[in-house]
């Protein structure tokens, strides 16, 4: 039941957060929607690293905490940069498929890939060329589809690796370690260098928005991390619904409508991430 509890918590904090990237984006640059995301996350991630202490197991998997951290602000820069150029429906089925890659990713570096595994990653492949290519009845302004699905897609492997890689440390190091190397490498890496040369963007509209990400980038790590201590497997199908979820409120609160193409190759995506996420395990 807690298991349940937070994975579906881990969804809607997931799809808050794509939600209010995609708004953001259409007011302040992408690195800039990010930087403050992660400028804000280190704040609110700082005095938990401080309670938990510096354990041992912290200096073991550094390495570890360190490549997820850069893939998890690689993949935020370019999952904010796919809903500069496409909506949240097409991108973020894409995004979702992070956990099935993960496990691909453990799976293709300590054994070979099961047949059912490559033919589930074909039908995805298949749900993405036709959510790229599918006719679109209302076209966002600026709107330039391909270009969202190519760096959706790249988020999503980059996610992939980071989520591979904290796994390895997640089951050692407190929480709150494991959620501080991607604030600190956002802040020191984008924040500070956008602010040093005057290119940190922000505005009186975007602010809440970037705000929102931030905790909900936070609070949804915090709850997949809870739920996957009881049921790793039921935690993270239930979070890759995320994508349905933010797709539905985006129809619902910014009138963001799909072709028939584009519905079904989010389905297709949709279900092969379901399928992949329990035959990798």
């Amino acid at each position: 039941m807690v298991s349940i509890v937070f994975g579906l918590a881990t969804a809607l904090l997931f799809a808050g957060s794509s939600l209010l990237s995609s708004r953001a984006v259409k007011l302040i640059s992408a690195w800039s929607a990010v930087a403050w995301a992660m400028a804000l996350g280190l704040v609110l991630t700082v005095p938990f690293v401080a309670l938990a202490g510096m354990p041992d197991s912290v200096r073991p998997n550094a390495g570890w905490l360190v490549l997820s951290g850069a893939g998890n602000v690689a993949g935020l820069v370019l999952a904010a940069s796919a809903f500069r150029f496409g909506k949240v429906g097409v991108v973020t089925p894409i995004l979702a498929t992070e956990g099935a890659l993960a496990a691909v990713i453990s799976a293709l570096l300590g054994q070979s890939i099961a047949p059912i595994v490559g033919a589930l990653l074909a039908v995805i492949v298949v749900g993405i060329v036709m959510a790229a290519a599918g006719k679109d009845p209302a076209p966002l302004e600026h709107e330039r589809p391909v270009v969202a699905v190519l760096l959706a897609t790249g988020g999503a492997l980059v996610f992939g690796l980071s989520l591979y890689s904290s796994g390895h440390a997640s089951g050692d190091v407190p929480i709150a370690w494991v959620l501080l190397p991607a604030r600190l490498i956002g802040t020191a890496a984008i924040f500070l260098p956008l602010l040093l040369t005057r290119r940190l963007q922000i505005t009186r509209r975007s602010a809440p928005f970037v705000a929102g990400m931030a905790v909900c980038e936070v609070v949804g790590f915090v709850a997949f991390s809870i739920g996957a201590q009881y049921n790793v497997a039921v935690t993270s199908v239930l979070a890759s619904q995320f994508a349905p979820v933010a797709a539905v409120l985006a129809y619902v609160l910014f009138k963001e409508r799909l072709g028939r193409v584009q519905i079904a190759g989010v389905v297709v995506i949709v279900l092969g991430v379901l399928a992949l996420s329990v035959a990798s395990r």
